[in-house]
């Protein structure tokens, strides 16, 4: 499996992510000019742009335009890009009073909520519109009222179950007093493309929060996030709570490196790769059919790509 002969986001990504080559290198330039222009990132930037016909019932949804958002993000494309520039002045039309983005959503009355459709936000989704705004290049002083907002909410054990006023008094299936690992986890992600926040004590608060879940994975579960055989199956993209999408995430803080929970986890990983070093998806979403991480047949280069990018990270001295 060769990644810098493969779809124009792998290849791009491989060559700047693992080979380390330059963006001004003349096939870092080509690959990178040949993503916007491919139909499955075309068809998904028209996805996203129907970001106010979206309404966002379940986190885990692979189809959200909030999803597709962070991937497009993570393979690369900017603000330079007109469709990307115009998919970020629609999402930044809507936020609140404290500046955080909102989603469109709706919380049943028996769960709390008004049962009709409102823009607010959750700790689940907000961080993942912040991350994919930073991707893209939008200056980090529009964005930080918001973002210093949201890390406000975070408690001794982690980030909680937060929503805004609008999705009235929706909480989660857990104890009020326990972290919800998914928040946590995208605050993290979000948090790591922030350079003054990357070695923040909230930062240290949260990944302590997803290790120790780790150490304890047979007992601890809170909000119902389990870190069992599911959790275990390597997969793609990294949207949700999975082993690959936390050690993605974690293995960009520096001081976790040496962090035996954390090598538990990569050695897992590691250990399910083939004879030639790649990766084939254990599980998969459905949404998903057609990429290359969309079934469980055959290696992923995708997936293959991300895995190899956390094991240089944590290799890299």
């Amino acid at each position: 499996m060769t990644l810098t002969n493969s779809e124009p986001w792998i290849e791009y990504r491989a060559r700047v992510d693992l080979l380390e080559q330059s963006e001004q290198d003349k096939n870092v330039i080509d690959a990178k000019s040949r993503i916007i222009t491919h139909p499955q990132i075309q068809a998904l930037t028209s996805g996203i742009l129907k970001w106010e016909d979206q309404i966002v019932r379940n986190h885990k949804n692979a189809e959200l335009p909030l999803h597709q958002l962070s991937f497009i993000a993570d393979i690369g494309l900017s603000i330079s890009e007109p469709i990307v520039n115009e998919i970020t002045r629609m999402i930044m039309e809507h936020y609140d009073e404290n500046n955080v983005f909102q989603v469109k959503m709706n919380i049943p009355k028996h769960f709390g909520g008004t049962g009709e459709d409102c823009w607010g936000w959750m700790l689940c989704d907000a961080p993942i519109i912040f991350y994919s705004l930073i991707k893209f290049g939008v200056p980090i002083h529009s964005l930080k009222n918001g973002l210093n907002h949201l890390v406000t909410y975070i408690r001794n054990n982690g980030w909680p179950c937060t929503v805004s006023p609008e999705m009235g008094k929706f909480r989660g299936p857990g104890k009020k007093d326990d972290p919800c690992p998914y928040a946590t986890l995208q605050m993290l992600k979000l948090l790591s493309q922030v350079e003054e926040y990357k070695n923040s004590n909230e930062c240290h608060i949260g990944a302590e929060t997803l290790l120790n879940l780790w150490k304890s994975s047979m007992e601890a579960h809170p909000y119902m996030f389990y870190m069992g055989t599911d959790f275990r199956k390597i997969k793609a993209p990294t949207i949700w709570y999975d082993i690959v999408s936390i050690t993605d995430v974690l293995s960009q803080f520096t001081w976790l490196k040496n962090d035996i929970r954390l090598h538990e986890m990569i050695n897992i990983i590691e250990s399910k790769a083939d004879e030639n070093g790649c990766y084939t998806p254990e599980s998969e979403y459905k949404a998903c059919k057609g990429w290359d991480f969309g079934q469980k047949k055959t290696p992923s280069k995708w997936l293959t790509f991300i895995i190899l990018r956390v094991l240089k990270r944590i290799r890299t001295k």
